[in-house]
């Protein structure tokens, strides 16, 4: 198949499931499923696209496999630890007080963005599965191996807050255990990190290049928009000079070791 039917087709797919899930929001008045649909959008589209396209077999089963089980427990990550027998979340609650009278065809148009950013987060996955048939080489070995050590390190850091969290005494405190004591969004880092595997697959690929667009536009949504801002504004409104210190000795993005406590004015 072609890559602009494979687009259109995919596109069409996910906008059609989206439509479907906003009518469960509408009935349930829980905006956060998009954030689990959006995971399982990008694994299905990565699926697809290896599916019917020509490329190298070898390839193609890669990126399917680890696009898909990396969405598979993001998906599930977020609806369980967000969306089951939990409260609509903040920021959707805001929206929609902020909406109003509009929120329900204003959440509509939300939610087909997100099959929009689906779809272009998973045209690495396409070029990936149209590498030319016989062109092995050792690409697919590093791009396998980053794919391990970032999601498997998200998977870690993810656990070692929830461990941290699960502790009575630890209530209004900040996790400065494992990765969260060398930096304060370990796992924003690592999610990032794992968008460089498929530029790696990719490589030697005809538009190899545009693989780029994923971790690039994926670093400026954790570092400007959904990621770090709100997450650190709720974090300083809820733990105050404590979370401030955390701020002025561990690294905001990737992890390092930790810095000196600033000297007191």
């Amino acid at each position: 198949m072609v890559p602009w039917i494979q687009i259109l087709a995919g596109y069409l797919i996910v906008s059609a499931a989206m439509a479907g899930l906003w009518f469960v929001q509408q009935r349930t008045g829980n905006a956060g499923i998009v954030d689990a649909a959006w995971a399982a959008a990008i694994g299905f589209l990565a699926v697809f696209f290896a599916a019917t396209s020509d490329g190298d077999p070898l390839y193609r089963i890669v990126v399917a496999l680890l696009a898909g089980i990396w969405a598979l427990r993001l998906s599930l990550y977020i609806f369980t630890d967000r969306i089951l027998n939990k409260p609509e979340e903040g920021r959707y609650v805001t929206l929609r007080k902020k909406w109003g009278d509009d929120a329900g065809r204003r959440f509509f148009i939300f939610y087909q963005y997100q099959a929009f950013f689906a779809l272009f987060f998973s045209l690495p996955m396409l070029v990936v599965a149209h590498r030319p048939d016989g062109s092995r080489d050792l690409w697919v070995l590093p791009g396998v191996l980053i794919w391990i050590v970032s999601v498997g390190n998200t998977i870690l850091s993810d656990r070692q807050l929830a461990r941290f969290r699960a502790d009575p005494e630890n209530r209004g405190k900040t996790c400065r255990s494992g990765w969260w004591r060398t930096s304060r969004h370990p796992n924003y880092f690592f999610e990032w990190l794992h968008w460089w595997s498929y530029v790696v697959l990719a490589a030697g690929a005809p538009y190899w290049w545009l693989t780029l667009a994923a971790p690039g536009m994926m670093l400026y949504l954790l570092l400007r928009v959904t990621g770090v801002p709100p997450t650190e504004a709720q974090a300083l409104a809820s733990r105050g000079e404590e979370y401030r210190e955390y701020q002025r000795t561990t690294s905001v993005f990737v992890p390092w070791f930790p810095l000196k406590r600033s000297p007191s004015r």
